[in-house]
């Protein structure tokens, strides 16, 4: 898919660091003694990084990324030597993306004679460096991925003790990346982000067994974005429906018009469902769209 993602110049950059803790995604990281952007996987190319270099080294480029190549990625990640090699396969290790870090190994390995650094060591550093990884400064913790099962089975006495089920995070919009794992083939709930307070059996009724973004189309920066995001749910990740679940206000409204706008953008068609909310948590209308 053509996307937008981040470039850096690496000859006006001078190495600051200013631009790693604005990227929410973990993507950019100091190595070497410039900016490097370690995984495509996870750059969103919405720019939050661009105001933090002083260098004006960061741009936003357009280029094929559909889908996701693990193999190209390394291709590249290989050319900028082993240090950013291993911040890669970090970086994939602590967002949970095995299946692509498997790809990222099985490509080194096939290519290890042509490598100019040891595999070996490469593997070792990946396996063994966790808090090595959080003195690189790679990113904000609370945006890392995670894909999970709700604890224990749904019973009665569950439902009333407010069981947890959400799958994965993040969830808000901004953070998601719409390739992870947990959205691949998935039943996908877009929520405003007052619905789960406003209805008490949010989890157990409308949750259970769906990955969920949450996003608020008025105080939200970035909608564009939003849209783009959730073209890559229904066309990347192949997802099976798409429910949109949002409060009466009118604000709220702009919600399900991202989802249809993005529909109608993407190359497959997915059954689209919208929910919206009461302020006191009672559903006021429920249809397919």
């Amino acid at each position: 898919m053509l996307r937008e993602v981040v470039k850096i110049d690496e000859e006006l950059c001078n190495g600051c660091g200013q631009c790693v803790p604005a990227c929410h995604e973990g993507a950019l990281q100091i190595i070497d003694g410039k900016a490097r952007l370690v995984s495509d996987l996870m750059c969103d190319g919405l720019g939050a990084c661009l105001g933090n270099c002083p260098q004006d080294a960061i741009s936003i480029e357009k280029r094929e990324a559909e889908p996701y190549n693990e193999t190209k990625v390394m291709e590249l990640m290989v050319e900028k030597g082993k240090n950013t090699v291993v911040a890669h396969l970090k970086h994939l290790k602590d967002h949970n993306e095995t299946a692509y870090l498997k790809e990222a190994i099985r490509f080194l390995d096939r290519n290890k004679d042509e490598l100019p650094f040891s595999l070996k060591e490469v593997i070792d550093e990946v396996h063994n460096t966790k808090t090595e990884h959080h003195h690189q400064g790679g990113g904000c913790p609370g945006s890392k991925e995670m894909s999970f099962k709700p604890v224990g089975i749904a019973t009665e006495n569950s439902m009333i003790s407010g069981q947890s089920e959400l799958r994965q995070w993040p969830v808000q919009m901004h953070l998601i990346n719409p390739q992870a794992s947990y959205f691949q083939n998935a039943d996908v709930v877009l929520a405003a982000d007052c619905v789960a307070f406003a209805m008490g059996d949010f989890h157990q009724k409308y949750l259970k067994g769906k990955s969920l973004a949450i996003a608020c189309p008025k105080l939200d920066s970035g909608l564009d974005s939003y849209v783009a995001k959730i073209q890559s749910i229904i066309d990347d990740a192949n997802i099976n429906t798409l429910t949109i679940m949002m409060m009466q206000v009118p604000c709220c409204g702009g919600l399900l018009q991202m989802a249809r706008t993005a529909s109608q953008n993407a190359s497959r068609k997915v059954p689209i469902k919208a929910i919206v909310v009461g302020v006191e948590g009672e559903v006021l209308q429920e249809e397919w769209v």
